[in-house]
């Protein structure tokens, strides 16, 4: 009786259950990726959570906990999750496999622009190393196709059970993927041509692949504050360039913002290219890129009142 009764348990229970990998994702938009190569077998954990920095969000120790007990923690590298890095060869997380995936094969990758009007590196060698590589890479919508790949082919490696599905989703999200970009693309033609300003320069990925015309940050790529020297420099650029709009954002005070637009027409927007108040999950790709272009268009365009700091 016991055997037939364990028996009828485990029937009854789908294989998926009992194969899925222990998964935690660094920030929103990867995790979204991984969510939707995961569906129907299981939900990667999310680490950084709510309005925080990706530079510099802290974790906690039950965070840091799930990172021992993971088979799997999806990031984009160290010189975007720094805080992460640094405890990635601790004890309590030795041994668990962290996918860097800056380190994908085929993606589309930029240099770090350096000072606040963005002079370019001297060498444009295509191998530089991913440390000097402006790491916001999934605000290109080519290497969110490519990241999901790489996603489907290193879950069905720990988990063969399911490799199938992570297959079949992965295509899904691909061909969602491609019709995104179409659509915003689409909407965000009629601003190309407006200049802009950005809080800190996150969004290089974003506006080359979809033409658009920023021409400085008030911080660099990590968030750093500004020196009086960048901000007299920012200030400078808005009068002379006529920009359009200056965007802050919600991870960051925005104290800054009020020196360099002072006396400008500019409009003030808000960017969030980490998804900080979406509801995580499968859809929280699709919705962030959508929420960028229609930011940027309503703040250039004029078509939404914006408040002045």
């Amino acid at each position: 009786m016991k055997k037939l009764l364990l028996a009828t348990l485990f029937s009854a229970v789908p294989v998926s259950a009992f194969a899925a990998p222990e998964v935690v994702v660094s920030i929103v938009p990867l995790h979204s990726l991984v969510a939707g190569v995961m569906e129907g077998v299981g939900e990667p954990e999310l680490l950084l959570k709510g309005v925080n920095s990706e530079h510099q969000g802290s974790y906690s120790p039950q965070q840091i906990s799930h990172l021992g007990h993971a088979d799997l923690v999806f990031i984009i590298g160290d010189n975007l999750e720094v805080k992460l890095g640094e405890i990635s060869g601790t004890e309590t997380v030795s041994g668990k496999t962290f996918v860097k995936l800056n380190q994908t094969s085929g993606l589309v990758t930029h240099h770090i622009r350096e000072g606040g009007l963005w002079q370019a590196h001297e060498s444009e060698d295509e191998h530089t190393a991913d440390n000097q590589n402006d790491p916001h890479i999934w605000l290109d919508t080519q290497n969110a196709i490519i990241m999901t790949k790489e996603i489907a082919t290193t879950l069905a490696k720990i988990d063969f059970v399911n490799g199938a599905t992570y297959t079949s989703n992965a295509r899904k999200q691909i061909a969602a993927i491609e019709k995104l970009e179409l659509e915003l693309a689409s909407d965000l033609r009629p601003v190309a041509n407006q200049p802009f300003i950005v809080f800190h320069d996150a969004y290089q990925y974003f506006e080359r692949r979809f033409g658009l015309n920023a021409v400085g940050s008030i911080s660099d790529y990590s968030a750093n504050p500004p020196s009086a020297n960048r901000l007299a420099e920012i200030r400078s650029k808005i009068l002379n360039s006529k920009a359009v709009c200056v965007f802050k954002e919600p991870q960051y005070s925005d104290a800054a913002i009020s020196t360099v637009i002072e006396g400008s027409a500019a409009r003030l927007g808000v960017l969030d290219g980490l998804g900080a108040k979406l509801t995580p999950g499968k859809f929280a790709y699709g919705q962030l890129m959508r929420d960028l272009a229609q930011n940027l268009r309503n703040c250039l365009d004029g078509s939404a009142f914006t408040i002045r700091p």
